[in-house]
């Protein structure tokens, strides 16, 4: 078993002394490695870290860097031999030796105490601080899949782990593709320099019908029908306004240059009413205030038979911008519309992760996926709670939703959230 300290989590505090440990520098593998080869480990060997494993060799492929998958973990044995087996596919260097497969809720401390240059964090979000925390004291460069916490505790970690991976010059990026996204990219340098005038608002969309769900099993543990199940629980996911629609307000934070000052929002739970999807709700909406009175709409919703949206919207005084992935346009004065070619985003934010480790321009945006983790963790609180969240009182709270004690066993559902009632 592994017992989630509470030293880590609520009083953690930033500003700590950096470690002992030897710095990296950037653009330097570890000691006595060649430059050109970059040792990769894997912990979370669901489908997006296989899919994130493939694309760093993809993006070594690209640049003519050497890449190699040396480490895989996860707390599911299933997982890292499916992940294992898939990646050896890809030929030599996705070929993982059985000596370096970790399973079990410790699993991501053997990846990290291997040779690797660089983890791929992908398990449910829940445990994202902790295992960056300790990448970071290793000396690791990371990729870690967005959200990176679920709730204000384990922000506050990721920003003091991110600060101390700035000292070291640990290269750090989030799984925001937009951010490294061509037309994303173009319109938001055309947002910059003012050709939608002053920005004034947004609005922003993740509107879809359901995901996938694991029904819970007899024989299984509390602790583990949870984690099979992962979204449907907010101490793993954050519930999905926090999972998912993490993209659009960090686009939204990203045109406006700033993190909102307070919300208001509302949700509920009208389609999710089996067993099955955990305690989270089905849909959200929020209204955002951010510095010089502008404002931001943002709308999430997960239910069976509803149109789908997926977009953000940014509004100017001479212009609107139209964004989602692979379009980009702006109508009104200085319209524009992207016709450029574009690589795979998510092959791209390995390839600038590389490209950083490898001496390039350094990159660390363990500050800014932080940030916008909480925009979304607000939407959650205003909305469980009913009440108008400000920044200051989402970074500060003391809400820690992790279990005490990680092993499989019992951990009881939380109860379905009521506006007003204080959990």
């Amino acid at each position: 078993m592994i017992e989630h300290a509470s030293v880590d989590r609520r009083t953690f505090i930033q500003g700590v002394a950096a470690s002992a440990a030897v710095m990296a520098a950037p653009g330097v593998l570890a000691a006595g490695r060649r430059a050109d080869a970059l040792r990769v480990g894997v912990i979370g060997c669901g489908g997006r870290g296989t899919g994130a494993a493939v694309n760093a060799l993809e993006a070594g492929d690209a640049t003519k860097g050497t890449v190699r998958i040396v480490a895989l973990g996860d707390l599911f044995p299933e997982r890292v031999e499916g992940a294992r087996k898939g990646l050896a596919e890809k030929g030599e260097m996705g070929t993982v030796s059985e000596k370096n497969c970790f399973t079990g809720f410790d699993a991501y401390k053997g990846v990290i105490a291997t040779d690797c240059d660089v983890v791929i964090l992908a398990t449910p979000p829940g445990f994202r601080p902790s295992h960056f925390k300790a990448a970071v004291d290793a000396g690791k460069h990371v990729f870690m899949e967005k959200p990176v916490a679920v709730d204000a505790p384990g922000v506050r970690m990721v920003l003091a782990a991110a600060a101390d991976a700035e000292r070291r010059k640990l290269s750090v990026v989030a799984g925001t593709q937009r951010r490294h996204e061509q037309c994303y990219l173009e319109a938001m340098e055309r947002i910059h320099r003012g050709d939608l005038g002053k920005v004034v608002g947004a609005r922003c969309f993740w509107n879809q019908q359901g995901l996938w769900d694991v029904e819970p099993r007899a024989d299984r543990s509390d602790m583990e029908n949870q984690v099979r199940n992962w979204l449907y629980h907010a101490w793993l996911s954050g519930d999905h306004v926090v999972e998912q629609h993490v993209h659009n307000i960090d686009v939204v934070n990203w045109a406006f240059q700033a993190v909102p000052e307070r919300c208001v929002a509302t949700g509920g739970r009208q389609s999710r009413t089996q067993t099955k999807y955990g305690h989270i709700y089905d849909h959200f909406a929020c209204d955002f205030t951010y510095p010089g009175n502008r404002f931001a709409l943002s709308m999430a919703r997960q239910q069976e038979g509803t149109d789908g949206r997926v977009q953000e919207f940014i509004h100017g005084s001479d212009g609107m911008a139209e964004l989602s992935s692979g379009s980009a346009l702006i109508t009104g004065a200085k319209a524009w519309k992207f016709a450029g070619k574009q690589r795979n985003p998510y092959v791209q934010e390995h390839i600038d992760l590389q490209g950083s480790i490898r001496g390039g321009a350094y990159l660390n945006e363990g500050k800014r996926i932080a940030e916008s983790t909480l925009c979304a963790i607000m939407i959650r609180m205003a909305a469980y709670r009913g009440k108008e969240i400000t920044w200051e009182q989402a970074m500060n709270d003391t809400e820690d939703l992790m279990p005490k004690v990680l092993q499989f066993g019992p951990n009881p559902q939380a109860p379905v959230a009521i506006p007003g009632e204080e959990s």
